[in-house]
């Protein structure tokens, strides 16, 4: 997404965020693209949460009451974190992770039903998503952005501590327990999409009905429409995975949400082979094939998470989820059969959801799946 200077409580209430105009969205990382013309001015606010930037957009001038709205599910975003962070020692989170190998936890009720998600999509990507899989990250040296190939049995004993059938859930006490010594549960992997989720409720319960979330590149929710557009929704930029200052394509939006995940900048070379920080928790090692991968999916935590998932399952598992779930679309990049070169496949999407772009066809194939 394109990078603006972030808003102040005070420059945001008196209106002077609203020279900033974009039409243009971006995800998948790398410098900000330029902005083309806009006919129309957009107003957004934005705040440091969860390790990333999370913004809110609203049509200038649209809804009276925008501007209270926007900074209050911000506001909400700061509890999210205090409550679903691991590196905050009083999160509920934290908590969990200390006690819930002894006794059950008792959670709040949208976290547990949060987990719950975690756990049906990990049964359903055949364990690709994993939000057990958080110790993997630390023994490669991702954590601390220093990537190193775990010692075997390193990395064979924190394997055995992985994996969302060992969540033990007691749905009539909305309790937890782990079920396997070690167990820890990381939310980095649907966190950002679960908070852009709960902002929705609160605009949609304020009466706003055209916004555009975002936390990071990775994560997107739409609705309603920006208003310089003729047709519905919003749209927003893919990145070329390997020349970050291109787009291959625009995705429209439209009372949707978007997850994209690629490991472009966490990644470290090993014996000829490049080794990225999305791990695949059912072997332990680095998922390799996919350069990176955006899913167009109902909910932004649904997104997050099959956007990690089908980086880790590659193209054909990632059809063959689509075509069990109607209402779950992607746009995915592969290595082309030339060096430098890409493969672009989509499936699953709207028609005119998805509108590559004739110059991407340059560093590869646009080949619909």
């Amino acid at each position: 997404m394109h990078a603006t200077p972030r808003s102040t409580r005070r420059a945001f209430l008196t209106g002077q965020a609203a020279a900033d105009a974009l039409v243009q969205f971006d995800v998948g990382g790398g410098p900000p693209l330029a902005n083309p013309d806009s006919e129309r001015y957009l107003v957004h606010v934005s705040r440091r949460a969860m390790a990333c930037t999370f913004e809110v957009f609203l049509n200038a001038g649209q809804y009276p009451a925008g501007n209270a709205a926007a900074l209050a599910a911000l506001d909400l975003v700061d509890r999210l974190e205090d409550q679903l962070s691991i590196y905050r020692e009083s999160s509920e989170i934290s908590e969990l992770n200390r006690r819930a190998a002894f006794t059950p936890v008792e959670l709040e009720p949208r976290l547990f039903s949060l987990l719950q998600l975690a756990e049906q999509l990990h049964s359903q990507t055949g364990g690709a998503f994993d939000v057990t899989a958080g110790r993997l990250s630390q023994v490669w040296g991702f954590t601390r952005r220093r990537g190193q190939v775990p010692p075997a049995e390193v990395l064979a004993e924190v394997l055995a501590c992985v994996g969302s059938q060992h969540l033990g859930f007691d749905r009539e006490r909305s309790t937890l327990r782990f079920l396997q010594p070690g167990l820890e549960i990381n939310l980095g992997s649907i966190g950002k999409g679960y908070a852009l989720d709960r902002c929705a409720q609160l605009l949609d319960a304020a009466g706003i009905n055209d916004y555009l979330l975002h936390g990071g590149n990775s994560s997107v929710l739409a609705r309603g429409s920006h208003a310089g557009r003729t047709d519905p929704g919003w749209c927003v930029g893919v990145r070329n995975p390997l020349r970050p200052d291109r787009r291959l394509g625009h995705l429209i939006l439209h009372d949707k949400a978007l997850g994209t995940s690629g490991s472009g900048t966490q990644f470290f070379l090993h014996e000829g082979r490049r080794l990225g920080h999305i791990l695949d928790p059912r072997t332990g090692w680095p998922a390799e094939g996919v350069l990176s991968v955006s899913v167009v999916a109902a909910t932004a935590a649904e997104a997050d998470a099959l956007a990690t998932a089908f980086y880790v399952m590659g193209p054909e598992a990632a059809r063959s989820y689509c075509e069990r779930h109607a209402e779950v679309g992607f746009v995915m990049t592969c290595p082309g059969e030339r060096a430098g070169s890409l493969e672009v496949q989509a499936m699953g999407l709207a028609d005119g959801c998805w509108q590559p772009f004739e110059e991407a066809a340059e560093t590869g194939s646009d080949r619909p799946v």
